[in-house]
């Protein structure tokens, strides 16, 4: 039965645009997070690029890096969503940084010396003007699952414009019945999920 308390969310918005600037992929990662709030879960988004996070491999690369501070959001999380652009059919290069500063996970465990994103679930939000969503998805839920993360069903949602296109998800209304109706699965799906783990965690190796 699944555990009934209320969860925690962290969406990393992966725009390349700061916080003063509207996001599509922010939009889409916010609309996740009301979508989760239906099934007790509770969050907040971080636009990762406002938080003078280094490149780098380790959990922490010195010299004022920001990823500390975003990490300790990571680990007091039940779901992480990460939601980024397409640019060239890839996931936007700050999502890419994010992935890379996850790699440190490997080494990392929790106090009952399991891996460290253990019992966390991870979903992707993606938008962009051009094909790719299902490579972006696949490429970013792939990366988390390896450092330690669960992949709910239909853990993925997305909205993409036409080829060469210029309208932006932000700009092209709502969209309940494709966009809307993937992320409402999602949010069954990964509340579901983080809900059950909490109540019955992986047991250690």
């Amino acid at each position: 039965m699944p555990d009934s308390r209320t969860l925690r969310a962290l969406v990393l918005g992966c725009s390349l645009k700061s916080g003063q600037q509207e996001s599509s992929s922010e939009l889409l990662g916010r609309q996740i997070l009301d979508a989760l709030a239906d099934h007790d879960v509770e969050g907040e988004v971080v636009r990762v690029v406002d938080h003078g996070i280094k490149f780098g491999v380790s959990t922490d690369e010195g010299g004022g890096d920001g990823w500390p501070g975003v990490r300790e959001k990571v680990l007091a999380a039940d779901i992480l969503v990460i939601a980024t652009p397409i640019w060239m059919g890839q996931p936007a290069s700050v999502a890419k940084m994010v992935l890379e500063r996850l790699d440190a996970e490997l080494s990392e465990t929790d106090d009952r010396g399991r891996p460290s994103m253990w019992d966390k679930v991870a979903v992707v939000g993606v938008v962009g003007n051009e094909d790719g969503a299902h490579h972006v998805i696949a490429e970013v839920l792939q990366a988390l699952n390896d450092v330690g993360f669960t992949v709910p069903a239909n853990g993925g949602a997305y909205w993409v414009g036409e080829a060469l296109g210029k309208v932006d998800y932000k700009d092209a209304g709502p969209k309940p019945d494709t966009t809307g109706a993937a992320v409402k699965t999602l949010a069954v799906t990964a509340a579901h999920l983080a809900h059950a783990l909490v109540a019955n965690p992986y047991p250690a190796e």
